[in-house]
């Protein structure tokens, strides 16, 4: 019970008599350029997202060696007390 070929170019036939070939041809390139649109959108979110990652990843790596030098003073520092003592 699915829509035949015949059907379908019935549809066709009067779509293009309501709306005429003229703008059907502009609705399609509004259409199509409404997709490359979305299409560039989705890439510039998707590099915004992965600059964002990158940034948040470094800024733990930042801290991971900031704790780390920290610690590595503070080793350090209980040595030399532990020296003088």
């Amino acid at each position: 019970m699915g829509i035949s070929i015949w059907q379908l170019l019935i549809l066709l036939a009067v779509v293009i008599l309501i709306f005429g070939t003229k703008k059907l041809k502009n609705v399609g390139g509004d259409l199509g350029s409404a997709i490359k649109g979305f299409k560039s959108a989705v890439k510039e979110g998707d590099v915004a997202k992965d600059e964002a990652t990158q940034k948040v990843e470094q800024a733990e790596e930042g801290s991971a060696n900031t704790e780390s030098v920290s610690t590595e003073s503070a080793s350090t520092e209980s040595v030399k007390k532990e020296d003088k003592v």
